[in-house]
């Protein structure tokens, strides 16, 4: 039970930071390109890489990798936005958008898991 309340606490305030980092990134860049899902989803990538990759304990895991990230990311909010890219019939973006994310993704995580081994 303690770890679904950890997981909890983590993922609030992982909500809460996207949420506040969207809005600030919405307001200082205005565009078309869904630019602050696609930011939050490589850090959230580069520094869940990263934290699984240290010695953390379990706890921290919990804490920060699976409820931290997982509230921090947003997996749902980047298939509408390529969803609405679509009926906008704007081809070329939703192209980069799957591309950029999936590939710097994985780079951002690699990268992470890669500085992880090395702290």
């Amino acid at each position: 039970m303690l770890n679904i309340f950890v997981v909890g606490i983590g993922a609030a305030f992982g909500g809460m930071t996207r949420y506040l980092l969207t809005l600030y990134l919405k307001k200082k860049w205005q565009s078309d390109f869904p630019w602050p899902t696609f930011l939050i989803n490589l850090s959230g990538s580069f520094l869940l890489g990263l934290l699984l990759s240290s010695e953390l304990a379990s706890f921290l895991v919990l804490l920060l990798g699976t409820g931290f990230m997982g509230g921090y990311t947003t997996f749902s909010t980047f298939k509408v936005e390529n969803i609405e890219l679509y009926r906008r019939k704007e081809y070329g973006k939703i192209a980069a958008y799957l591309l950029f994310s999936y590939g710097f993704g994985l780079l951002t995580a690699y990268l992470g898991i890669l500085l992880g081994g090395v702290l």
